[in-house]
């Protein structure tokens, strides 16, 4: 069966990789295919994962109309339809079709699309803490005592104490967990707060400003839910 791709009927737009078809050399303006000789473009390695998708930067999305576009686009770079063609539209189509599926698993994803979008306007999100957060200090100073002391302990020695050890670090687990859900409700309710300074128009400092913070928190936030993340994960592997 021929599957050779045929042009789009209407222009349909993406930033490529560069300026030029790099079969032909004509000039191309974003299109999935150069006009001229119909030859698949490379997508740019610099294109952000929202406008890969044809999304803005906000953090409230709706995910039907995410996955619609990807599955479009999916369609227009899947290798299985360049099987026939030469070595470098091959190439094109697995690197096209490599960044798109990077760029859906992050952005459908709240918690990895807030992460990239943070490190987009703000640097990076996932700094992972060497500390607990100051209001957890003590509280997590003193769960990692009874770890150690959970590890130290032989069953076989004094298994009520360790079972009572054990219910302790349980208890102390679901706190965690409960912690981290509190910092999820405060970061969705952040997104709103984005999108909105984000719909606003002009570029003044006070807006600016506003939009600094509220990524700070949130990266604030990532953080601390991180490193909350890593404690309830070795709680786990270590009590069951």
């Amino acid at each position: 069966m021929d599957q050779t791709h045929k042009m789009p009927g209407k222009r349909v737009e993406l930033q490529m990789a560069r300026s030029m078809c790099w079969h032909c050399q004509s000039e191309v303006h974003g299109e999935y295919f150069c006009v001229q000789c119909v030859k698949v473009q490379p997508v740019s390695k610099e294109l952000d994962y929202f406008t890969c998708l044809g999304r803005p930067r906000l953090l409230n999305i709706d995910l039907g109309v995410l996955e619609a576009k990807f599955y479009e686009l999916s369609r227009t770079f899947h290798p299985d339809f360049f099987q026939n063609k030469t070595d470098a539209e091959q190439a094109i189509s697995l690197g096209n079709s490599a960044l798109l599926n990077t760029a859906y698993r992050t952005l459908k994803d709240p918690i990895r699309r807030a992460e990239y979008l943070v490190q987009l306007e703000a640097g990076a999100a996932k700094d992972i803490r060497t500390s607990p957060p100051a209001e957890l200090f003590e509280e997590i100073l003193a769960l990692q005592e009874d770890l150690e002391e959970f590890r130290a302990t032989s069953p076989d020695q004094d298994p009520a104490h360790v079972e009572q050890l054990r219910d302790k670090l349980k208890a102390d687990r679901e706190l965690l967990e409960r912690r981290q859900k509190d910092m999820e409700s405060r970061l969705f309710a952040l997104f709103t707060a984005w999108d909105s300074l984000q719909g606003r128009s002009g570029h003044d400092d006070h807006v600016r400003g506003k939009k600094d913070a509220v990524l700070k928190e949130m990266r604030e936030i990532l953080s601390n839910r991180t490193y909350l993340r890593n404690i309830v994960t070795d709680l786990v592997d270590t009590i069951g």
